[in-house]
């Protein structure tokens, strides 16, 4: 009898559960004890990953994140989903919805982690996983204000190959996304939610959502003209705007809609905050805030191997840029330092391609949308595909 007490006490210590629990107490008792936190690089790091956490609070959360999850509550309660899947799901004219995907981001501009609660409200909401795919990647990556910046400061050549590839990989990363996990999706579960009853009030109502989106996020032009005059305007119209929601909200909307309206919000908060704020620490921790060489990997490692056209140069470029965080239209002054440090022009195309539509905070946050499988399929197909397009870009400039 004491036998099978004993082994029983032991099955259950060592259920999955607690044995996960109990290797996260080693792991950060080891962590505690051993690591040289006095050391400058150690305690640089730590005090990096905070500074760059309270950058992205400071600069995304209210302005750009908040704005994205209320659009996804609203998607989920709101947007009806035989609209969702006759336009996106699987049985949709393939042309119609990839391309209306991979033009998406001209009008959003949005990070690789403000578009994850977007992406995470049509994919629920029935989205086939290449329409969504394909979205996911081109909300951050064809962002036209960031195109035309890149143009201006980079080059056209530059300007035109990011362009061209990004709507490009868009396309085929969805297509390729839908061909591996096309059983799995035809047994995917599709959320069922509130039918779509008034399509003019509730497409009235997501516009001026992405229009607060839009202009709140909206970033300072380098230089005078058109943009930099809407960028003076950009509080008075996203005030304007918030009064036009609020009229809506009150006259619209009864008070059950609205309630559903903040639980599908918060669900999603609950989903993606924690991961994205663990994600900016780690990244910030390992790299650094783009532009200071404060993290534990230094500067002075990655420099040398991003110069010339070779292999490792461009998959080191992408691989970085992956796992980098940039902020809406930062990655442009970033590369034009690295360029003048002696960057090649293909790692710089590569990381172009890698570094705004992925960052190691998304990928957490993907990871608790899609599982581990797809969304690794996800980054190594963006990865590999920017290393390819950079060194044809870089054959092809030299």
């Amino acid at each position: 009898m004491q036998q099978v007490r004993k082994e029983s006490w032991a099955g259950k210590f060592l259920a999955w559960e607690d044995a996960a629990r109990l290797l996260w107490m080693i792991g950060f008792f080891v962590a505690a004890y051993s690591i040289p936190f006095r050391s400058p690089r150690i305690s640089g790091a730590v005090i990096e990953a905070l500074l760059m956490l309270q950058e992205y609070a400071r600069e995304h959360v209210l302005f750009c994140l908040v704005p994205a999850l209320f659009i996804a509550g609203a998607i989920g309660s709101f947007v009806s989903q035989d609209a969702v899947i006759s336009h996106f799901g699987p049985g949709a004219r393939k042309m119609t919805a990839y391309i209306v995907a991979a033009v998406s981001g001209t009008v959003l501009a949005v990070c690789s982690c403000t578009v994850l609660p977007l992406f995470a409200g049509i994919y629920k909401r029935g989205a086939g996983l290449g329409p969504a795919v394909t979205f996911l990647y081109s909300g951050p990556a064809i962002n036209v204000l960031a195109i035309i910046l890149t143009a201006r400061i980079l080059g056209w050549e530059m300007g035109l190959a990011r362009t061209l590839g990004a709507v490009l990989f868009a396309i085929v990363i969805g297509l390729i996304m839908a061909f591996l996990y096309r059983d799995e999706e035809q047994r995917r579960p599709r959320d069922h939610g509130g039918e779509d009853v008034n399509l003019v009030r509730n497409a009235g109502f997501l516009c001026v959502l992405v229009l607060v989106l839009v202009f709140a996020a909206w970033g300072k032009p380098g230089e005078e003209g058109f943009w930099l005059r809407v960028y003076g305007l950009k509080w008075h119209l996203t005030l304007v705007l918030l009064l036009i929601l609020s009229y809506m909200l009150r006259n619209w909307f009864s008070p059950d809609e609205r309630m559903t309206w903040l639980q599908a919000t918060w669900e999603f908060a609950k989903q993606i905050l924690p991961m994205l704020f663990a994600g900016v620490l780690i990244a910030g921790a390992l790299m650094g805030r783009p532009g200071e060489d404060a993290g534990l990997i230094p500067a002075r490692v990655v420099a040398p191997l991003l110069g010339g056209n070779s292999l490792l140069a461009n998959l080191t470029a992408s691989l970085l840029g992956a796992l980098m965080y940039f902020a809406t239209l930062t990655e442009v002054p970033i590369i034009q330092g690295l360029l003048g440090l002696g960057m090649g022009k293909g790692p710089a195309l590569a990381l172009l391609l890698a570094g705004p539509a992925l960052s190691l905070p998304s990928m957490l946050v993907l990871w608790s949308v899609l599982g581990t499988k797809k969304t690794l399929t996800f980054v190594l197909l963006v990865v590999l595909m920017a290393t390819v397009a950079g060194m044809i870009f870089g054959a092809i400039v030299a």
